[in-house]
């Protein structure tokens, strides 16, 4: 009597069933109070077994459809909701979306600019794409699984949020070497990313409306976090030798707070000079305010060594040193590492345990046997090498396709160069960048990480992804269209 069509539902027979019950109640064939047969008759009648039927009541009284009591009969319950495409239609109005004002400032800067895209472009010179071919990933996959299959029984449970402690022991050791870095174990923070470290650093340190320095032109990744904790940006620019720290506000502007990159600024690629490094320091120590140290590519340099991290000309402890591992081993690792003046482990750690508690053990502990096997240094000097043959290639392609067109930043370090365009105009690198897009080649404006429109027409080019000949097509390609 029910008129049951169980062929107009997809999925094994109990969910047809169900779906095929409740669409009966939605439409009144079932009205409230009404009495549904027993489980036992109703799969007599359908050929269905009686547990088929009575997984569909259940789920049916479980989410209020149904109602049967003890020696009773099952009924339909006296109010049931009705179906969502009713409650579409019934529904009010909207008021406007309201969301926090952190939100609201970070809609207005940034909006979703920076969120990753595909891209199908045959050459594309996106900044930041790793070169996932150069990573040792048999060797990754086999300490992942060895660590995997001896994990001990309180590694399933929670972790401090610290960080595993053999993990900053590596990096303690390693970061002395390798940067120069003075640190104890128990000031690093291990973090989900660099992008956490800035966020709990604005969290911790700031609150709305305090005033904190960054580089003009900025990276997004730091800057960001800053906005939404309420800082007022004051914007310093960058020049040939860094951050331009003559430029700095007054002892008494109140900037709790200046994030900078010495080793590598991004975009514009160039290096601090020892002698701003200096002032800088000591301003930020007159000022009492705190200074992020961003050395997230410094491991990639083609002429000589590595420089000295700021962090270790620090005297005062002012200097919050964040590392990364996204571009030295890939970026789904998602972990960095804070390094922090004695003062700051405890709030950091508080800070840590409420907004994230800790971050994956598994893979920490996999990336200390690749840090302490000595893979990871292995790895950095097999791809620093191959990082070099491809910017040699780009930047001489560059030179030979477009010679005095161009000036070229940050030819020394990194995985990024910055190529100013002598003859194009600011306004016009849109329409560039859609013609280039056009025959397969994928350029980026530096004009969205300056809060001004810059006045020159400047180019990012990433290299880490592409190949040697496809790096020399690239720009090839490139050249005829700038022709």
């Amino acid at each position: 009597m029910l008129l049951l069509n169980l062929n107009a539902h997809e999925g094994p027979l109990h969910r047809k069933l169900y779906e095929e019950l409740k669409a009966a109640i939605h439409t009144g064939r079932l009205p409230a109070g009404a009495r549904v047969p027993s489980s036992r008759s109703l799969a007599g009648d359908l050929q269905l077994s009686r547990n088929t039927v009575m997984a569909a009541y259940e789920q049916l009284a479980a989410e209020g459809y149904l109602v049967s009591q003890s020696r009773a009969a099952t009924t339909v319950a006296p109010r049931v909701p009705p179906p969502i495409a009713r409650v579409a239609a019934q529904a009010p109005e909207q008021e406007p979306l309201r969301v926090s004002l952190s939100a609201e400032r970070l809609l207005r800067v940034r909006g979703a600019a920076g969120a990753p895209t595909e891209s199908k472009l045959r050459y594309d010179f996106r900044y930041g794409k790793p070169a996932i071919r150069d990573f040792p990933r048999e060797v990754w996959h086999r300490l992942l699984a060895a660590r995997s299959r001896r994990m001990p029984l309180d590694a399933y449970a929670y972790a401090v949020p610290a960080g595993y402690l053999p993990l900053r022991e590596a990096l303690s050791d390693y970061l002395r070497r390798a940067r120069g870095v003075v640190c104890e174990p128990s000031q690093i923070v291990i973090v989900n990313g660099s992008q956490q470290g800035f966020d709990l650093a604005a969290r911790v340190l700031l609150n709305p409306g305090d005033v904190a320095v960054v580089e003009e032109p900025f990276y997004p990744g730091s800057t960001d976090p800053l906005t939404a904790a309420g800082a007022r940006l004051l914007r310093v620019p960058v020049d040939a030798q860094g951050l331009d720290v003559a430029q700095l506000p007054s002892l008494d502007a109140g900037v709790r707070l200046i994030s900078v990159a010495p080793c590598h600024q991004f975009p514009t690629g160039v290096v601090l000079s020892l002698d701003r490094r200096v002032a800088l320091l000591d301003w930020a120590t007159r000022a009492q305010a705190w200074v992020i140290e961003d050395d997230y590519i410094s491991e990639y340099r083609y002429e000589g060594r590595p420089l000295e991290a700021l962090q270790a000309l620090d005297r005062a402890r002012r200097v919050i040193y964040v590392g990364t591992f996204s571009k030295t081993v890939f970026p789904a690792l998602r972990l960095a590492y804070l390094v922090l003046p004695q003062a700051l482990v405890e709030p950091f750690l508080a800070m840590k345990l409420a907004t994230d508690r800790f971050s994956s053990i598994l893979v920490q502990q996999a990336l200390t046997d690749f840090i302490t096997g000595g893979q990871f240094e292995r790895h950095l000097r097999r791809s620093t090498a191959r990082n070099a043959a491809r910017r040699r290639v780009l930047v001489e392609s560059l030179v030979q396709h477009f010679g005095t067109r161009i000036d070229i930043s940050g030819r020394d370090a990194g995985v990024h160069v910055l190529v100013w365009l002598n003859d194009v105009a600011a306004n016009d690198v849109d329409a560039l960048i859609g013609r280039a897009a056009a025959v397969g080649v994928g350029i980026y404006s530096i004009a969205p990480y300056f809060a001004s429109r810059p006045a020159r027409a400047g180019l990012l080019f990433g290299y880490t992804s592409l190949t040697e000949s496809e790096i020399r097509a690239g720009v090839r390609k490139l050249a005829a269209v700038l022709a």
